[in-house]
């Protein structure tokens, strides 16, 4: 269609290549995404991606924000994803570290807002010249 052949992942009705670029904080940008904290948030968010059927295509977790550009199917929004990958982070994490209870009271891990950047392999111009 757009002159580049690529692989499309798939659902049963439908072939996607939705792609975006997020950025997420936590509470008050504190930098606490270090040591075991750090690679438990790492770990639980591939298990998340991983059971909502997002393929995470590369990440990073630093001591105060977490990067991550994911591939995502069509019938999840991107508020959604952001959703279940805050809030079951955020519970678990909590749960698991003690201490971190004191430092984020009333039970909120992560800054409310989120950073989200689409990618693609086409232009706007292209699709305009397309159809």
């Amino acid at each position: 269609m757009y002159g580049i052949c690529k692989t499309y992942r798939t659902t049963s009705h439908s072939k996607y290549d939705l792609k975006t670029h997020l950025v997420f904080l936590p509470k008050y940008r504190k930098r606490v995404l270090i040591g075991h904290v750090g690679i438990k948030i790492r770990d639980l968010i591939r298990q998340i991606c991983t059971g909502i059927d997002v393929e995470i295509i590369s990440g990073k977790v630093a001591p105060d924000y977490v990067h991550i550009f994911v591939s995502y199917p069509p019938y999840l929004s991107i508020s959604d994803l952001m959703q279940k990958i805050k809030g079951k982070s955020s519970y678990k994490i909590l749960g698991s570290f003690s201490y971190l209870r004191k430092v984020f009271w009333g039970r909120h891990f992560w800054a409310r807002g989120y950073l989200a950047v689409s990618s693609g392999n086409i232009t706007d111009e292209m699709v305009q010249e397309y159809i």
